[in-house]
């Protein structure tokens, strides 16, 4: 009998966070494929004896490829193995699932996919802010912060990411956002819009600033390189030091 894959989704990283689902998936896997951010604390509820296998990707740093990812899920799969992909946040959000789902497919491989809580959902949660907000956000959007060579993605659709009245998340910002900001002041948006950075949301060493975008862009134009992953949120937000 043939393998299958199960995509889940490891949330923010707090192994609190994973869902039953989640959890059942690791203590059956024979394989975990996990990624950068996706280890840690959540790797205790794979089974002893599983085989961990790391193939996660960091900006600027030595990452397995793409279509090597792929062809180890096929090939763990073909073997009969029950193997978990285990992927930060929320599988299908800015973490290559189609192109690995893909592959499957191809290959007739059975898959499933298990959500996860998003980092945004979780740095709204920590932050004790709403992504929505009555009247005022009427809408929520995710964009990422760069493309696949690190830098802002051409074609953003400005006038969306400078509503006002909508919610923005940006994923992986740090070395990007002065100029993203340069750009959404440009459009309309006022530079004393509120915003949060969130970095290593639901770690240990979580680290929230209030600002707005302009003082962000500020901030991340002077000293970009903290080291954790961080997202961004803007627009009409309220909490402590929020609008």
């Amino acid at each position: 009998m043939g393998g299958f894959v199960s995509f889940v989704g490891a949330g923010p990283g707090d192994p609190e966070l994973l869902t039953l689902k989640a959890v059942a998936r690791l203590k059956q896997a024979d394989v975990v494929l996990f990624d950068d951010l996706s280890s840690g604390p959540v790797l205790g509820h794979a089974r002893p004896g599983a085989e961990l296998v790391a193939v996660g990707k960091r900006a600027g740093r030595p990452s397995p490829k793409q279509d090597h990812v792929s062809r180890l899920l096929v090939e763990y799969a073909a073997g009969g193995a029950r193997v978990v992909r285990l992927k930060s946040g929320d599988p299908g959000m800015f973490g290559r699932l189609e192109e690995e789902i893909t592959a499957c497919r191809s290959a007739g491989v059975g898959f499933e996919v298990i959500p996860g809580v998003t980092s945004a959902s979780a740095a709204a949660a920590a932050a004790g802010i709403p992504l929505t907000r009555r009247l005022s956000a009427r809408r929520v959007q995710f964009v990422t912060g760069h493309d696949v060579h690190g830098a802002l993605p051409e074609g953003l659709d400005m006038a969306a990411l400078a509503d006002a009245q909508a919610t923005t998340v940006v994923f992986m910002p740090k070395r990007t956002f002065p100029q993203l900001a340069q750009a959404l002041i440009a459009a309309g948006l006022p530079a004393r819009t509120p915003a949060l950075l969130a970095e290593n949301v639901s770690h240990p060493d979580q680290f929230l600033i209030w600002s707005d975008v302009g003082g962000l862009a500020a901030l991340l134009g002077q000293a970009p390189a903290r080291g954790g992953p961080a997202l961004i949120v803007y627009g009409p937000l309220s909490g402590e030091e929020g609008a």
